[in-house]
């Protein structure tokens, strides 16, 4: 009898241990797919690209994360964060001195070999890639159940859907705009249908012209903009390149410049797949407006 009773508590307790180790394990489908689980909830996190530190900070994860790469610089708080190299070429003895629990990576062309490297590491890794301004809000919410602050992934979450879901209402039925949108001019790159600034231009009523391309980012000649005639140019800006479409004033017959229907929205706000895209977005939105009532003032 005493023995049976020692058996069945040794039971319990062993039972006990395997459900409170089932509720600490957190899992999280990335954007690849892929399906991330942790044993516990992430608490050494490294950002590798802007907009991943940017959607971290939202989930309400911004203090967990001890490490990510140049240019993130949002919110104010993570130019605090120690820097392990860039996008392409990252100090991997750096990273792996972090002990990090999770890495939160961009799917950029670029990245496999990297991404190779990453995976021998043995770390999680979360793949990062949205591709229409609703996963944005979706990745937030993602990244929180990885992070165990879902309370706070979900508040912010639902702000965002919100504000999406405005700009749907207001803009996407209005009159279409052809619209051209220069990521560079120097090569002239542009964006295809599968990124994610294609579907902001969707929801803010407009066209894509280079919607088709076969190459998310492709080099496009001025002479096939010329070719599309588009009725807007939109350009992500840098802060320190305030003349970026100026150029196009030397071609007077695009329908663009006619109209004056040149744009710039700082760079940040629309090249970066973040919270701050939706924000880049009513931007825009209100650009596209502008080049609505310009049809009937010519």
């Amino acid at each position: 009898m005493k023995r049976a009773l020692i058996l069945a508590i040794c039971f319990i307790t062993v039972q006990i241990a395997v459900m409170a180790n089932a509720a600490g394990a957190v899992s999280a489908q990335d954007d690849a797919g892929n399906i991330v689980t942790l044993a516990r909830p992430a608490m050494r996190v490294v950002t590798l690209a802007p907009h991943a530190t940017e959607l971290v900070f939202s989930a309400g994860g911004g203090a967990r994360i001890v490490g990510t790469v140049t240019y993130s610089d949002y919110p104010d708080a993570a130019k605090q964060i120690p820097r392990i190299g860039d996008s392409n070429l990252l100090d991997i003895e750096r990273l792996i001195a972090l002990k990090p629990d999770l890495l939160v990576v961009w799917r950029h062309s670029g990245a496999d070999r990297q991404v190779e490297q990453l995976r021998k590491l043995g770390i999680p890794l979360f793949f990062s890639e949205p591709r229409k301004l609703r996963d944005i809000p979706d990745s937030v919410i993602r990244l929180g159940k990885l992070l165990g602050t879902s309370k706070e992934a979900e508040k912010a979450s639902a702000a965002m859907l919100w504000k999406i879901n405005a700009l749907t209402t207001a803009y996407q039925q209005r009159p279409r705009v052809r619209v051209f949108y220069q990521v560079w001019s120097r090569p002239l790159y542009t964006l295809n249908g599968n990124q994610i600034v294609s579907d902001a231009i969707n929801i803010c009523g407009g066209e894509n012209i280079f919607a088709k391309l076969a190459v998310t980012a492709p080099v496009v000649n001025i002479e096939a903009v010329l070719i599309e005639n588009p009725e807007v140019l939109i350009s992500g800006q840098r802060k320190d390149d305030k003349s970026d479409l100026d150029y196009w004033r030397s071609y007077p017959g695009l329908l663009a410049v006619q109209r004056d229907n040149l744009f710039g929205i700082d760079a940040d706000l629309m090249n970066r797949a973040g919270p701050r895209l939706i924000e880049g977005t009513a931007i825009l939105c209100e650009k596209l407006d502008v080049a609505r009532t310009r049809r009937t003032l010519r």
